[in-house]
């Protein structure tokens, strides 16, 4: 549906604007990108609202976003699929509540898998040098330590979850 979608876009965008530099393949990738985030933010916002959990949705999708581009991580085979399941995973991370002792727990499992692995699976997303790649880590290691402060259970357990996907991405970049 994505796939589609996007590449009637960039086709319309072509017919419109024939001599536009980007080529009909970039701008079906970048529309697809975009219409991934929407869709994302649109449904689970439209869930939160349905469940009473737009202000957790809201710290979810805030956390989840700026922590994986910085961290990088896993990314799933097609766009309908990426939506799907992370609307699900934001939907039920915005249910958990934890005591303080967990939190810290999350916090910290989180903290040890940036450490080890942040970034990863950022080549075809950045532009940024891989010199600056341990910046990156820094800055991730540092949005995880906000926490400790913070001390929300729907950030660390977005922050668990992130950090669960450079696992997985690592183990993709190994087989």
């Amino acid at each position: 549906m994505l796939e589609f979608m996007s590449g009637k876009l960039a086709f319309t965008i072509k017919n419109i604007v024939p001599e536009h530099p980007a080529s009909y393949a970039v701008l079906k990738f970048a529309i697809s990108v975009v219409l991934n985030v929407v869709f994302i933010i649109g449904l689970t916002l439209v869930v939160s609202l349905l469940t009473g959990r737009t202000s957790e949705a809201l710290q979810i999708l805030i956390s989840f976003a700026v922590l994986r581009q910085v961290s990088g991580g896993v990314h799933l085979k097609s766009g309908i699929a990426c939506v799907l399941f992370t609307v699900s995973l934001f939907t039920v991370l915005s249910f958990v509540e934890l005591s303080f002792f967990y939190v810290m727990l999350l916090n910290a499992a989180s903290l040890l898998i940036v450490l080890w692995l942040a970034p990863i699976g950022i080549e075809r997303q950045t532009r940024i040098p891989r010199r600056h790649w341990p910046k990156l880590r820094i800055v991730a290691l540092l949005l995880v330590a906000a926490n400790i402060v913070i001390g929300s259970s729907v950030i660390a357990a977005s922050f668990l979850a992130q950090s669960i996907s450079l696992i997985i991405a690592r183990r993709e970049v190994n087989i």
